[in-house]
């Protein structure tokens, strides 16, 4: 749920593991580095201060943090081109740095959920610890805010929301006492949802698994945003625009991202040669080779100084060269 913090102090997640992983092609003449979640642009300084011809193009859907990742990445501004976009925007966002879509970018980095800087803000209710208005859009411009959705969905589709992507056991429940409060008096801050799922979930359950607000608030977060929606768009996109040889490193914070990622890598991995074929067919070979051994989390050390890096996992791979004809 971590891009980087506002402090200068704050090390963006993985940082020194996503520069072993993209470094080698990011060094390369006309390379192009793509950051598809650029947040306050805390991994793109670090690639282009560490890379003095590299090229960015910059996506986020947060009009905030594009204004202060320009700010922070001006002194490299004829290098770097910066979008307002979801990060399923990506043939859109290369198109407007005059890119083609497929075959063009040497390094791309997805650095997925919601940043440092949305959680910190009270006033737009990421956070269930502060109350505030039940807003959830990473893009404050456009969009059904979470109050509009706890407001107008029905109970089958609250419950569906909370139980797919929340993974919330008592997600019937909530659905239901959500809609018998709304009834009286319409959801307006995050404090009265805090409220309800204290009642609404039994108390041996609000004793285990980290506080019972938890799975509810990701459900809208993910829902509000569409999230899963805008992934399972993008990394086909992303993989896409990807040179042979180039690589992509995604990091995820929470199960329902990375097992979509792991899914799409996996299947770009695999052999398209039927399988009782005893040699590998012409252009029918795996597009990429995996460079993680299975999903990477932060060393503890990182935990300790970032606790928001506690549950990001890394998946990484390389486009493979494709053999001259």
């Amino acid at each position: 749920m971590n891009r980087e913090h506002h402090g200068t102090r704050h090390i963006p997640v993985l940082l020194t593991r996503a520069a072993e992983l993209l470094d080698p092609v990011l060094g390369e003449p006309g390379a192009v580095y793509l950051d598809a979640t650029l947040g306050l642009g805390g991994h793109a300084e670090y690639f282009l201060r560490t890379h003095p011809e590299l090229r960015l193009v910059g996506l986020d859907r947060d009009t905030d943090a594009l204004a202060l990742a320009g700010e922070r990445l001006r002194p490299y501004r004829d290098r770097i081109t910066l979008v307002h976009t979801r990060y399923d925007g990506i043939a859109d966002a290369l198109a407007a740095a005059g890119l083609a879509a497929a075959g063009t970018v040497s390094g791309l980095l997805m650095d997925l959920g919601v940043s440092s800087m949305q959680l910190d803000e009270a006033d737009r209710g990421f956070a269930y610890s502060v109350d505030a208005p039940l807003d959830m859009r990473m893009d404050a411009t456009t969009g059904p805010t979470a109050a509009d959705i706890l407001n107008t969905y029905s109970q089958g589709e609250l419950a569906r929301v909370l139980k797919v992507y929340g993974e919330e056991r008592f997600a019937n429940r909530i659905a239901a006492e959500v809609v018998r409060r709304r009834g009286r008096q319409p959801f307006r801050t995050s404090a009265e949802l805090v409220a309800l799922l204290y009642d609404a979930i039994p108390a041996p359950a609000r004793r285990t698994g980290g506080h019972p607000a938890k799975r509810t608030f990701q459900a809208l977060r993910v829902e509000v945003n569409a999230e899963l929606e805008s992934l399972r768009a993008a990394l086909p996109a992303a993989l896409d625009a990807l040179r042979p040889g180039g690589r992509i490193v995604v990091m995820s914070y929470q199960s329902l991202e990375d097992r979509v990622v792991k899914h799409e890598l996996a299947e770009r991995a695999k052999s398209r040669t039927p399988v009782d074929l005893p040699v590998e067919l012409p252009g029918m070979g795996p597009q990429f080779r995996i460079l993680t051994r299975g999903a990477e989390q932060a060393t503890a050390a990182e935990v300790e100084e970032n606790p928001r890096a506690t549950p990001v996992r890394m998946r990484a791979a390389e486009k493979i060269v494709e053999d001259p004809a």
